[in-house]
């Protein structure tokens, strides 16, 4: 989408380094976060956390 890790921490409330951390899979986000994050990138939650 375009977003930089800390456009979208902004957007999430959280902050660049969080972002980051669930990138590489060393935090596991609220369920409140879960659900902004997928808004904010457009997925439904299931689509954004299932392993490649």
């Amino acid at each position: 989408m375009g977003l930089s890790q800390e456009e979208l921490g902004k957007k999430c409330g959280v902050t660049r380094q969080t972002i980051n951390a669930i990138e590489n899979n060393k935090y596991d986000p609220t369920l409140s976060l879960a659900f902004n994050l997928a808004k904010e990138l457009e997925l439904k939650v299931d689509e954004l956390f299932t392993p490649e």
